[in-house]
């Protein structure tokens, strides 16, 4: 499991990189195999490139080798996006994640996706997953298309952050057997795990890393009542911090699990005390699920 992660802003706005850093040190230790560094969670678009690549630098110097380091990317232009790819592996990146372009949302068919992707894997130094986001672009990446796209050498998998779990099952079916399908939406992390999904890239991780690992585990396990179980207790949290309360909802309860949450940046906002006090019932309750679980050892956790 991946952790797509934030970025700790302080109450001026400014970037906290000691709590970025303090962060990613705490997380390595709990047996998570990565992290996507200025995804969707991680607020890119708030950011100019300067700090673009200054996130990644910092992040990058406290990511061990042995895990995982990838960086969000993708401008409106497939020129823009092949040249933030190319800072972005200057800085350090091993992979990127590129989000669909999406402001000319007629213009954007599937044929467009596939040409686009292309010509940026052919381009990119590093390789290429693909990133559907709908509820934030209204773009999605069909199974065809993301089955096309799988035969380029260069794209290695997908992040799908819908909750559509048959589209997921189709598009595991139809890419190519090596091509790394990820689930990106914690309500339906289990179900996409049985649907052929490799793993999960979860913003709820970033708070409740411990839950999310059991379920793998036991989904790779066999114990399909004992992942369904723990869904159940994830899922609620899972949409406040991400649909309900979004990524200051997310922030908060991270606060609340000992990590540096930080601010958000305008015109985001952190949530009100009253969905403060229903996110800490809900995280205390998804930890409390997992209470008289065994330790998650790494090697098991692997996606």
């Amino acid at each position: 499991m991946l952790l797509p992660i934030t970025t700790p802003f302080r109450s001026d706005e400014t970037i906290d990189t000691p709590g970025l850093t303090s962060n990613i040190k705490k997380w390595n230790g709990t047996g998570v195999t990565g992290y996507v560094v200025l995804g969707s969670t991680g607020e890119r678009v708030n950011l100019d490139e300067r700090e673009y690549l200054e996130v990644i630098e910092t992040a990058r110097r406290a990511v061990p080798d042995s895990m995982t380091f990838i960086v969000g990317a993708g401008q409106q232009s497939t020129r823009t996006t092949i040249s933030e790819i190319e800072r972005a592996a200057e800085a350090g990146a091993e992979a990127v994640l590129v989000i669909t372009p999406h402001y000319y949302k007629s213009a954007i068919t599937q044929d467009a996706l596939v040409n686009h992707y292309r010509a940026v894997a052919d381009a990119s130094p590093v390789p290429v997953i693909l990133y559907s986001m709908p509820d934030l672009t209204g773009i999605k990446i069909e199974p065809e298309t993301a089955a096309r796209l799988s035969e380029h050498e260069n794209i290695i998998g997908m992040k799908d952050s819908s909750n559509d779990v048959a589209k997921f099952r189709e598009t595991a079916q139809m890419v190519k057997s090596d091509f790394a399908m990820t689930i990106g939406n914690g309500t339906v992390f289990n179900e996409a795990l049985q649907a052929g999904g490799r793993g999960g890239i979860l913003a709820v991780g970033c708070c409740a890393p411990k839950i999310c690992l059991e379920i793998y585990r036991a989904v790779q396990a066999g114990e399909v009542d004992r992942a369904a179980g723990l869904q159940e207790k994830l899922t609620p949290l899972a949409r406040a911090v991400t649909k309900t309360y979004g990524i200051g909802g997310l922030k908060a309860a991270m606060e609340i699990a000992g990590y540096v949450g930080g601010d958000v940046r305008a015109p985001l906002r952190l949530p009100s005390e009253e969905a403060i006090a229903e996110i800490r019932t809900l995280l205390n309750e998804t930890t409390a699920a997992i209470v008289n679980e065994p330790l998650i050892k790494v090697s098991e956790a692997r996606p």
